[in-house]
């Protein structure tokens, strides 16, 4: 009976080496459905990804050469591409490589070191939207004094922070990956590594990476979206108060390049996390260009909103192209 009950055991844990792994591989997952046309569908991606590299890519070019654009305005918008073009590049190679060469497979580091940068260059962008509309609330508000508020030096201590929060906290949220033991069946439901995704394969524990998961949501999304909220609220009731129907529209016009890029950012992660939390009997394939779009759209649309809607940033352009 002893010895039966120590085989069983044996086989038990024999089973169990066989089906957890804490140095796993991961399959990340295309277009569901479609992979019969994942050449075809490349195409808008590569599109896409062409915009994004090339656009942002000549806005920091341009706020660079141009010795007009050397503005805090300018300065913000600099920062925001070079987020835009970190968050293009931490996905482009998994997702074109499943489009054009089949490379389902990605190691456990790689998915981290993937990770890394896409969570932290989302943590900055959302961090450079709040100091945007800051900057939109000095202009309107108190523009005799935005000189001498938005200094160079000011600038500074504003975008050291941003780096400095995004990378503390994503550092523990990548730690508590070391402990944790996967499954065999690895099989993400991206083209990229999403921090939530990847702890629900884990076959141990993850309470203490969702909480933490959660602290950061708090200490980010929780804390900028009610920033700009506000800020826009103070922004509104000043310009209420001018009596000029056209000076009235000419304040708000500058604002709209802003918040057009505060909703393609906003929006589709707010989607993204409703899909991922909600809708688990969605078809994979929606799940998945929900996916593709939060992290293609912003990067792909704001070189666009701001070259069309901000008149120095147009002239600037077409003088660099012409």
């Amino acid at each position: 009976h002893c010895e039966d009950k120590c085989c069983k055991t044996q086989d038990t844990m024999e089973n169990l080496s066989n089906s957890t792994s804490k140095f796993p591989t991961f399959l990340l997952t295309g277009i569901p459905g479609l992979e019969s046309s994942h050449a075809w569908i490349s195409i808008p991606f590569c599109c896409f990804y062409a915009i994004a590299l090339s656009g942002n890519s000549m806005i920091l070019f341009v706020i660079t050469i141009q010795q007009s654009l050397h503005e805090p305005m300018y300065y913000f918008l600099s920062m925001l591409s070079a987020t835009d073009l970190g968050l293009t590049v931490s996905t482009l190679s998994t997702t074109l490589g499943i489009l054009w060469f089949d490379a389902y497979e990605i190691s456990l580091y790689s998915c981290i070191v993937q990770m890394f940068f896409l969570h932290v260059f989302t943590f900055m962008e959302s961090g450079v939207l709040v100091a945007m509309a800051f900057d939109h609330y000095v202009a309107i508000c108190d523009p005799l004094r935005y000189t001498t508020i938005l200094t160079n030096s000011r600038i500074i201590q504003m975008g050291l922070p941003m780096i400095t929060r995004a990378t503390v906290l994503i550092l523990p949220l990548l730690l508590l990956l070391k402990p944790l033991y996967f499954c065999r069946m690895n099989a993400l439901s991206y083209s990229y590594c999403y921090h939530p995704d990847v702890i629900q394969l884990a076959c141990s524990d993850i309470r203490a990476n969702s909480i933490c998961g959660l602290i950061d949501f708090i200490l980010t999304t929780g804390i900028d979206t009610p920033c700009i909220v506000l800020s826009y609220i103070l922004i509104i009731h000043s310009v209420l108060r001018i009596a000029s129907p056209e000076e009235r529209h000419k304040v708000f016009s500058t604002c709209v390049s802003h918040v057009g890029a505060v909703a393609i950012f906003y929006l589709p992660m707010l989607g993204l996390s409703l899909v991922y939390r909600y809708g688990q009997s969605a078809p994979r394939v929606v799940r998945s260009v929900m996916a593709n779009v939060y992290l293609l759209l912003p990067p792909a649309l704001n070189p666009t909103i701001y070259s069309v809607e901000t008149r120095q940033i147009h002239k600037a352009v077409l003088s660099l192209l012409l």
